[in-house]
C-alpha cells in the first residue's frame, strides 16, 4: 500500500501538555476519529482514539487529581514487589562474586581462569533465553503467574549451588541459574511500558533498578554477617550458608509475588471499572493508538521480525551494550576493593557506599530525565564521569584516588542505563510484540559482554586491572558515540513528523514526536 505524506489531523488545543517522549497538543474532548493508514512497521494502525465520554468530561483539574491517585495506587502495589525481585535476582546472580572471598574458590579446589569461568557462563544461559521468554510473556498475559514461577525455580536453583563439589557442577548449575534469571529483567521493562506512560517509565525504571544497587550495598554486609557468624556451622562453609539463606528467601517472596503482582489493566481486579478505563485510556492516549482492540495483532514471531528490521534497533543494542560493557566491573566490584589492601570483612563493608550513592544518583538522574523530557544529555554525562572515573583506577594505587574512583564509577555507569533502558520503549513505542522483543533482544547483547569481562580480572592483574579499565573506558566512549547518532537519527525523524511526512517506526498521528 502506498504510504501517505500526510498524516490525519486531531482537534487540538491552545496549551501543549508534555507526554513522556512527545509533545502533544490534543484536546481529548473534541478529537475526531480518522483513518490511520498502514505502516510497515504496524500494519494494524488504527483510528485516532476517542476518550471514554466520563473522561472527556473531566475538567483538567479533576483528571490530574485522579490520574494521581491511580498512579499511587498503582505504584503501592507493583513498584515494591519487582524492586524486591529484582533485588534478589541481582543478589542470586552476583553472589558469587561474594562467596569468593568467603573461600569459595580454596574450598572447591578451582582455578582463577575455573572461577572466571563459572562467573561467564552464567551470562550464556541469560542471553539465549532473554529473548524467547519476553516473546512467550508477550504471548501468554500472565506476568503476575509467569514472573513468580520463574523466580521460584531460579531461587532452588541458586540454593542448590551450595551443594556443588567441583567446578564442572559449578558451571551447570550458574548456566541454569542464567537461564532462568533471563525471564525477569526484561520481562519486567516491557510489564512496566504496560502499565506507565513514556514519562513515568524513566523513574519507575530507576525503581526498578534500585533493587540491583541495593543488591550491591547489601550483599556486602549480608556476606560480612555470615562469614563471621556461620563459617562452619553444622559443617557448612560460610558461602555454602551465603547461598541457601538468600536461595531460601527468594522462594519464599517468590510465593507471596503470587498474591501481589497484577497482570495489565484490563485484567486487575483491584481496580474499580473507571480506574481501568483510565489506566487503559492513559496509556492509548500516550501514543494515540489501541492496541487491544481491533484489527489483526503481530504474532511474537512477527514482532521480533519487526524489531529485527529497524535499523535503530541496532543502534540502540550497541548503545545498551557499551554501557553495560563499561560496568562489568560491578560484577568484580568487591574483588576490585580488596586491592585497596583492608581485610576480608572491611572490604565486603566498603563495597556498600558506591552502591548507597549510585542509588541517589540513579534516582536524581531519571527524575530529571523525566521532568525535563531530555534522554541524551541524561546518558552522555554520566558517561564521561564512568571514563574519567577508569582514568583513575588505571593510573594510580594510592588509596584515596582508587576508592574516589570506585565511587565514582557505580554511580555513573547505572545512571546512564535506567535513562537509556526507556528510551529503548520510548523509540519503538508500538505494537507491543516489536517493543518486547526489541527490549530483550537489545539487553540479551548487552548481557554478552558479561561473558568476555569475566576473564578481564584475573587475579594476576591485581590492582590495577589495567586492561579491564581500558576496555571500560573505551566502551563507555563508544557510548557517547552511539547515543549522539541516536540523538541525530531521531531529530531528523521529528523533523519529518512535524513536516507531515509519514515515518515507519513512529506513531503517525499528529502531536507524536520522539524525545531526544
Amino acid at each position: 500500500m502506498t504510504k501517505p505524506t500526510m498524516y490525519p489531523k486531531t482537534g487540538v488545543s491552545s496549551s501543549p501538555s508534555s507526554y513522556g517522549d512527545c509533545t502533544k497538543v490534543v484536546d481529548v474532548q473534541n478529537i475526531e476519529l480518522t483513518r490511520i493508514p498502514s505502516s510497515h512497521d504496524y500494519p494494524d494502525h488504527q483510528q485516532a482514539l476517542q476518550p471514554p465520554p466520563w473522561i472527556a468530561a473531566l475538567s483538567p483539574a479533576e483528571r490530574q487529581e485522579l490520574e494521581k491517585k491511580l498512579k499511587r495506587k498503582i505504584d503501592w502495589r507493583l513498584m515494591p514487589a519487582i524492586l524486591i525481585m529484582y533485588f534478589l535476582n541481582y543478589i542470586d546472580r552476583n553472589n558469587i562474586a561474594a562467596a569468593k572471598l568467603a573461600n569459595l574458590e580454596r574450598d572447591l579446589n578451582l582455578s582463577s581462569v575455573q572461577y572466571q569461568t563459572s562467573v561467564s557462563i552464567l551470562f550464556v544461559g541469560y542471553l539465549l533465553m532473554q529473548l524467547p521468554s519476553n516473546l512467550f510473556l508477550n504471548k501468554c498475559g500472565k506476568p503476575a503467574i509467569y514472573l513468580p514461577c520463574c523466580m521460584i525455580v531460579w531461587g532452588t536453583i541458586s540454593a542448590a549451588t551450595s551443594a556443588c563439589t567441583s567446578a564442572s557442577g559449578l558451571y551447570a548449575v550458574r548456566f541454569l541459574l542464567g537461564f532462568m534469571e533471563a525471564a525477569y529483567f526484561p520481562g519486567c521493562l516491557y510489564y512496566l511500558s504496560c502499565w506507565y506512560t513514556r514519562s513515568e517509565l524513566g523513574l519507575r525504571t530507576a525503581i526498578l533498578y534500585s533493587g540491583s544497587l541495593l543488591s550491591g550495598a547489601f550483599s556486602g554486609l549480608i556476606t560480612a554477617g555470615v562469614v563471621s557468624g556461620l563459617d562452619g556451622a553444622r559443617g557448612l562453609f560460610a558461602w555454602q550458608w551465603l547461598f541457601i539463606l538468600e536461595g531460601s528467601a527468594t522462594v519464599f517472596v517468590a510465593f507471596a509475588c503470587f498474591f501481589v503482582l497484577p497482570n495489565f489493566p484490563r485484567t486487575t481486579s483491584w481496580l474499580t471499572e473507571e480506574e481501568k478505563s483510565l489506566a487503559i485510556w492513559r496509556l492509548e492516549e500516550d501514543v494515540g493508538v489501541d492496541d487491544s482492540e481491533g484489527g489483526e495483532k503481530p504474532t511474537f514471531w512477527q514482532g521480533a521480525r519487526m524489531a529485527f528490521t529497524d535499523f535503530r534497533t541496532y543502534v540502540l543494542m550497541v548503545l545498551l551494550f557499551c554501557i553495560v560493557a563499561s560496568g562489568t566491573v560491578t560484577n568484580f566490584f568487591p574483588t576490585v576493593v580488596q586491592t585497596l589492601g583492608y581485610s576480608r570483612i572491611h572490604s565486603l563493608l566498603l563495597t556498600a557506599p558506591p552502591y548507597v550513592l549510585a542509588v541517589i544518583a540513579t534516582f536524581a538522574n531519571a527524575w530529571h530525565a523525566d521532568k525535563t523530557g531530555e534522554r541524551y544529555f541524561h546518558i552522555v554525562v554520566p558517561m564521561c564521569v564512568a571514563i574519567v572515573a577508569y582514568i583513575i583506577a588505571a593510573t594510580t594505587t594510592h588509596v584515596a584516588p582508587r576508592y574516589l574512583s570506585m565511587m565514582l564509577m557505580v554511580p555513573s555507569v547505572y545512571s546512564s542505563f535506567v535513562v537509556a533502558i526507556p528510551w529503548v520503549s520510548s523509540t519503538m513505542p508500538r505494537p507491543p510484540a516489536k517493543r518486547a522483543a526489541a527490549l530483550a533482544f537489545i539487553n540479551a547483547v548487552g548481557s554478552f559482554s558479561s561473558i568476555y569481562a569475566s576473564y578481564l580480572y584475573p587475579n594476576s592483574a591485581a590492582p590495577h586491572y589495567t586492561v579491564a579499565m581500558v576496555v571500560n573506558c573505551v566502551t563507555a566512549f563508544v557510548a557517547v558515540c552511539a547515543a549522539t547518532v541516536m540523538r541525530i537519527i531521531l531529530s531528523r525523524q521529528n523533523k519529518r513528523l512535524a513536516r507531515g511526512e509519514w515515518v515507519d517506526g513512529a506513531i503517525n498521528v499528529e502531536g507524536f514526536r520522539f524525545k531526544l
